[in-house]
């Protein structure tokens, strides 16, 4: 996906990178809010000013750079900071606050589908083009952030039912923050890119109904 984008669609791009991230990022603070921690709000996180939630480097010019030279793309924005000690049911309120950005990334993506089938007759084809790239987009934040590896989201959930020396072992590598992602997508997602571009593509045509 998003590797042979050129010209108009490399903005649709970074335009549905910043909205569909804005989002993502602002639901975890909200879910954590909902649950009882205040830590996103006293940051200033609760909020869909794009510009409180990105990072130059890992939203914008890293996932370029990567579509450029004919990579597959992977997006990081700055972490909403929370307290997984004061969200309400434990591990299991952690989770959800994990889980509430990639959920809505799908959801995002099925809004996006939607509004193709309700009105694909009357799209002209710059605003397809968009819709569609949306949808790729999000469908990308949904499964990469839903892979069970720390810091992404989907490690929340491991979390939750992991035993303690697991945990133990996750929380080392979170303490590496993005560096830990670097580490695997170098050494770890080679190996499982493959199978993830092909749910993306199954994800993707289920939602168009292709």
């Amino acid at each position: 996906m998003f590797l042979s984008l050129s010209g108009i669609d490399l903005v649709f791009l970074v335009i549905a990178m910043l909205v569909s991230l804005t989002i993502h990022e602002a639901m975890h603070g909200y879910m954590a809010y909902w649950l009882g921690d205040l830590t996103a709000y006293h940051s200033g996180r609760l909020t869909l000013n794009p510009f409180k939630h990105i990072d130059v480097a890992t939203t914008l010019v890293l996932p370029l750079v990567l579509v450029m030279l004919g990579m597959q793309p992977f997006f990081a924005a700055k972490p909403v900071p929370f307290n997984p000690n004061k969200v309400k049911f434990g591990d299991y309120g952690a989770a959800l606050v994990g889980l509430a950005g990639p959920i809505t990334n799908l959801i995002l993506a099925m809004l996006g589908g939607i509004i193709i089938r309700l009105f694909f007759q009357n799209i002209n084809q710059e605003v397809l083009n968009f819709l569609l790239i949306f949808i790729e987009v999000n469908i990308g934040f949904f499964i990469f952030n839903m892979i069970p590896f720390p810091p992404l989201d989907g490690s929340r959930l491991v979390y939750a039912f992991a035993p303690q020396f697991l945990q133990n072992i996750m929380q080392r590598i979170e303490g590496y923050g993005f560096l830990a992602i670097v580490v695997f997508m170098i050494f770890v997602f080679q190996f499982i890119s493959g199978p993830i571009i092909n749910i993306e593509t199954s994800l993707f045509r289920l939602i168009l109904r292709i």
